[in-house]
């Protein structure tokens, strides 16, 4: 009890002198950035586009719902579970995790058995004969060390780690976004192709008829042998198109198995057309970006953590103070026994006096590092406003392109229809088929193509947006 008094003096004594010292260097104020009051775009958004409202932000949950998609929804929760990369993320997040815990030690007081060399009473025992006397001394000591944070550099290093445990926690929300949205991306890439096999199936069925007709044309005398050939040659093309298609398919099944985390082999995804709605996704105000972007919150976790290294880099200049103690018992015995109580305690200091001008660099070099960090943060989020602004021009673009498209494809059907039937009552040439027929194609694949790319802008804007993520949600200790 005697032991854990003396121990408890040392710890009351040393808290004292800690909750009287201060902490030198900035504290931190997240600085300004660029922020524009509204999306230069979002006013240019066709009928249905509006800012979001409270009540309009997404769900904190899977942004991906909104595909209403099954299969998708599927794949994209294994993408948390199965990825390797994330994987690795987070690991490197609980090793963040852990040197903060590591720097909060330095806070409190160690506890050892000394050595030798660190006090003059140290744990042992010994027995020595001579002259046929015996005797024997034995020691049972603790040691206790304190460095007393007077200057806060302790603490500013705790806080530089818990920044960067949340920076981490960011980078790692960072990363599985950007890996969902590329599955998301790949997948209606992959139902693109699906859609594009089916339309170039029925262009086969299609192209199958219209030689069939050639040839009736030709045993009738109404048609030469080249516009036979000229049809045959045609079907081919799209036969040979259709072929082409399992092999960008095949790719895209292949990447989406890697981001899930499963072998190529162990993932076959059924065919199905691409879906035909696009949704609407409601856009807040440029203000709320920098809570919903990952790597937004990143670089800004990362300015708090060089904001305190300047702390440390100065508390250099001010005197290391510790305190230190052995407490413990001592026990001789020759002709007669003694146990006698042991202590000692000491408070130690030292200070730097001349170091050729190494504090001040590293001072200026931990100022520089902030200011290079506040310049990344506002390049990051000077970034995100232009991938929002990008996302949503293209979706405006693509749903004026999409409509002048689908006026194309009806134009060309019937463009079609109607020589064919010329054809075959001779009024025009077969040329005139074949040219209706590459427009027809030509213009149906573009339309598939405007659907899938106004699908991926629309994932493009979710992960421009932040997905479901808020800065609320970061681990790795309270934010100042």
């Amino acid at each position: 009890m005697k032991l854990v008094h003396q121990f408890g003096r040392l710890v009351g004594a040393g808290s004292v002198v800690l909750l009287a010292g201060c902490m030198v260097g900035p504290n931190y104020q997240r600085p300004s950035a660029p922020t524009p009051a509204t999306y230069k775009e979002l006013q240019s958004m066709p009928d249905g586009w509006k800012s979001a409202t409270p009540s309009d932000a997404l769900d904190r949950g899977p942004w991906w719902a909104i595909y209403h998609d099954t299969l998708l929804d599927d794949l994209e929760r294994k993408v948390s579970i199965d990825n390797q990369n994330l994987k690795a993320y987070e690991a490197g997040y609980r090793q963040a995790l852990a040197l903060v815990s590591e720097a909060r030690s330095n806070l409190l007081p160690t506890v050892f058995l000394p050595s030798s060399r660190q006090s003059p009473v140290a744990p042992g025992a010994t027995r020595t004969h001579i002259d046929g006397a015996t005797s024997s001394s034995a020691t049972a000591v603790i040691g206790a060390n304190w460095d007393l944070d007077l200057w806060g550099k302790i603490r500013r290093q705790v806080e530089g780690e818990r920044a960067a445990a949340q920076a981490s926690a960011a980078q790692l929300a960072s990363a599985r976004l950007s890996a969902q949205a590329e599955l998301a991306t790949d997948y209606f890439e992959l139902r693109y192709e699906d859609s594009l096999e089916r339309l170039l199936k029925d262009s086969v069925i299609a192209y199958q008829r219209t030689l069939d007709i050639t040839r009736q044309q030709y045993v009738a005398g109404a048609a030469a042998k080249s516009d036979v050939m000229t049809a045959q040659a045609q079907l081919q093309t799209a036969q040979a198109q259709l072929i082409a298609v399992g092999v960008s398919r095949a790719q895209y099944e292949h990447a989406i198995a890697l981001l899930i985390g499963q072998p190529p082999a162990g993932l076959t995804i059924s065919p199905a057309d691409l879906t035909a709605t696009v949704p609407v996704t409601p856009v807040a105000l440029p203000s709320t970006l920098l809570e919903r972007r990952p790597d937004i919150a990143q670089a800004e976790r990362s300015m708090q953590q060089q904001n305190a290294q300047i702390g440390v880099a100065i508390a250099a200049y001010y005197p290391d103070i510790s305190l230190s103690g052995v407490f413990g018992y001592a026990r001789t015995s020759s002709l007669t026994l003694a146990s006698n109580k042991v202590w000692s305690s000491a408070a130690n200091a030292s200070q730097l006096l001349v170091d050729g001008g190494g504090r001040s660099a590293t001072v200026r070099a931990a100022r520089a590092a902030y200011e290079q960090s506040v310049a990344q943060y506002r390049q990051t989020v000077l970034t995100a406003f232009h991938d929002v602004e990008d996302a949503l021009s293209s979706l405006r673009v693509l749903a004026q392109q999409s409509d002048a498209q689908e006026a194309a494809v009806a134009s060309s059907r019937e463009s079609l229809e109607v020589a064919l039937q010329e054809y075959q009552t001779g009024a025009v040439d077969y040329t005139a088929v074949v040219t209706a027929q590459v427009a027809a194609l030509s213009n149906e694949e573009a339309a598939v193509q405007v659907k899938e790319s106004r699908l991926a802008a629309s994932v493009a804007l979710l992960k421009a947006l932040g997905g479901g993520w808020e800065a609320s949600t970061l681990e790795g200790g309270e934010r100042p």
